[in-house]
């Protein structure tokens, strides 16, 4: 058996506004369903944000992406959804949804190492 693992992740933006369909990467979101394993990180650069004249305020926007990293994380005191297994709050944070925090399609791939897959992801897509 190999030692990789199928892992699949989605992009997390920020849309300034649904109407223009513009976004803005501002984090990531992996899940492994084998290990039991889900991460998220966000880091939403305002510098970019102010750049889209966006409608919310940067508090706004920190409590929307706050979401992912409480539900990946299953902190059960912060939110219901954190005692669901790995693969549904993954399929429950990357539902399509029209707000000003959605994520890409997922995406599949493979990697031995799960956090430095994770790492690398993010430097390529977020930062």
């Amino acid at each position: 058996m190999s030692d990789e693992n199928l892992y699949e992740y989605a992009v997390i933006r920020y849309v300034p506004r649904v109407e223009r369909e513009e976004f803005i990467n501002v984090g990531l979101l992996m899940m492994c369903k084998r290990r039991k394993w889900l991460r998220a990180m966000v880091s939403p650069c305002f510098e970019r944000i102010d750049m889209f004249d966006p409608i919310h305020t940067r508090d706004e926007i920190d409590t929307a992406l706050s979401l992912f990293c409480i539900v990946a994380e299953a902190r059960k005191h912060r939110h219901p959804a954190a005692d669901w297994p790995v693969e549904e709050r993954f399929r429950w944070l990357t539902a399509v949804k029209s707000s000003c925090v959605s994520t890409s399609r997922p995406h599949p791939g493979f990697a031995e190492d799960l956090d430095s897959e994770f790492d690398r992801l993010y430097k390529e897509l977020v930062i």
